[in-house]
Formats: C-alpha cells, sequence, structure tokens
C-alpha cells in the first residue's frame, strides 16, 4: 500500500516578485504575499488571467525566487526545487520517448534511488488507474491518463507538497471532473499538502479547503475563503451555488468586468 507522507506546512511572508523589461519599468507580479497553508491542506489558487498565480506556485516549487520575502516549507527556506515537492503542469510533459512506466520511474533514476525504491512504482501506476499501461508511450494514452501518470511521476518520489498548475485546464468538461475526483481520491489517501492554480471557480470550490483570491496583478490577497461545505461535495446545492455567486463578485473587484465569462 502506498503510505501517507509527513505533512507539509507552507509558510509566505511577505514576498514580493517582478520581471525585468528592456527599457521599460519592471512588471510587478507579486506584491506583499503573506499566507499560511496548513500541514494537509487542499488549497486554490483563482484570479484574473495573468495575476501571478502561477508565478505564485513556481516560487513554492523553487523553479524561481522571491525579490523579497522569505518562503518556507516547515522549518526550511525554500531556495531550490525539492523533491519533497511535486509539481504537475497542464501539459503532462512526459518523455515522449520512454514508456510510462520509464517516465514514472525518471525521479526515482535522478534521486539515485531506482535499485532501491523501484519496487514502489506499480503501487503508484495502480494509484492513479494506468495497470496495464506500463509499457504504452506517452501518445498512446489520452490527455486524462497523461495526466495520470504526470501525478503518478509527481508522487512516486512522496512529496510532502503537491503543486499543480491548472493540471485539468486542457481537458474536456466529463473527462476533467472524473480526474477532479481522483485527485481528491488521492489527496484523502495521502494526507499531503496540495495547492492547486485554477481558472475555474467551480473546480476550486469542489475541491479545495481554502480557496485564495488574488487581485489583478501586481497581485495582492484579496480574500482567503474557507469552504465550509461537507464532502462529497454537489455542484447544484444552494451553499455551493451561494459560495460561487460570492467569489464571482469577488473576481470582478479583482479583475475587469470582462473577464468574467472565464470564469463561468
Amino acid at each position: 500500500m502506498v503510505e501517507a507522507v509527513p505533512h507539509g506546512e507552507i509558510s509566505i511572508k511577505d514576498v514580493c516578485k517582478s520581471f525585468p523589461q528592456i527599457d521599460a519599468p519592471d512588471i510587478v507580479v507579486l506584491d506583499n504575499i503573506n499566507l499560511t497553508f496548513q500541514p494537509g491542506e487542499f488549497i486554490s489558487l483563482i484570479g484574473p488571467s495573468g495575476c501571478g498565480k502561477s508565478t505564485l506556485l513556481r516560487l513554492i516549487a523553487g523553479l524561481a525566487g522571491a525579490d523579497q520575502g522569505e518562503l518556507r516549507l516547515d522549518d526550511a527556506a525554500i531556495t531550490a526545487p525539492g523533491y519533497e515537492r511535486g509539481l504537475v503542469f497542464q501539459d503532462p510533459t512526459l518523455f515522449p520517448w520512454k514508456t510510462i512506466y520509464e517516465n514514472i520511474a525518471f525521479g526515482l533514476r535522478s534521486r539515485g534511488v531506482y535499485k532501491t525504491e523501484k519496487q514502489r512504482i506499480p503501487e503508484f501506476i495502480k494509484l492513479v488507474g494506468l495497470e496495464g499501461f506500463e509499457k504504452a508511450y506517452p501518445h498512446h494514452l489520452s490527455g486524462g491518463m497523461a495526466q495520470r501518470a504526470a501525478l503518478a511521476r509527481a508522487l512516486v518520489n512522496n512529496p510532502k507538497v503537491l503543486l499543480l498548475d491548472e493540471p485539468l485546464g486542457a481537458l474536456d468538461a466529463f473527462t476533467r471532473m472524473n480526474m477532479q475526483d481522483e485527485i481528491l481520491k488521492i489527496w484523502e489517501r495521502r494526507g499531503m499538502t496540495t495547492v492547486m492554480v485554477t481558472h475555474d471557480v467551480d473546480e476550486a470550490i469542489y475541491m479545495a479547503d481554502r480557496i485564495v483570491v488574488m487581485s489583478a496583478r501586481p497581485a495582492k490577497i484579496e480574500q482567503v475563503i474557507t469552504v465550509e461545505i461537507g464532502r462529497p461535495r454537489q455542484r447544484d446545492n444552494v451553499e455551493f451555488l451561494e459560495l460561487r455567486a460570492k467569489i464571482l463578485q469577488i473576481l470582478h473587484y479583482a479583475g475587469n468586468r470582462e473577464e468574467l465569462q472565464y470564469y463561468l
């Protein structure tokens, strides 16, 4: 059985991030961001397009550094990528020349622990429902199946934190809803802190314990909303619809009226 992992607390304190331009002022993306994600929480980041959600996720992943402020995982400063943080992008980014088994094994090989931990790979293949596809190549898989493989690749290193950057954005509606349920099952089973960027308000409400609503760039925290709806959640109940309306109203003030249709 795939074991649960130690929980991870993420602390983000006074974080600012900008990007330089040639012969123009720097683009300020994140402005004094302060957040704490509790161990085992499922967090959704939502906000106007281009506001800096993915940038914040990349800072947590260690793929970029903050201009000022500090990000910590438990007691350690985040200064570089680490295997205790698994990352899944919207594009599965699988190696097309490797089988699904070898794609999932890649993390173990890069850490130099493949020989001692390879027996765990079938457990993660089973966890994401890809039994029988171990020898298949990425082009043999549907979009949803490829994302399952990417998810297994991120999980095989037993991360404390799972980071999801719009991982379901390219999927059709039916597959997307199925994948939402699969991700929730894995999260509930393994208990890892999960942070997901999404543009879909319904997805955020359906999946998250708390929703961080960010303003337009330069992003500030507009509001942090606790989703006080029991699980499993029904998308058509009154509480769900009321929270949806509330978040859309916040987004109207956080961004532009014409962008609202993007979140529906």
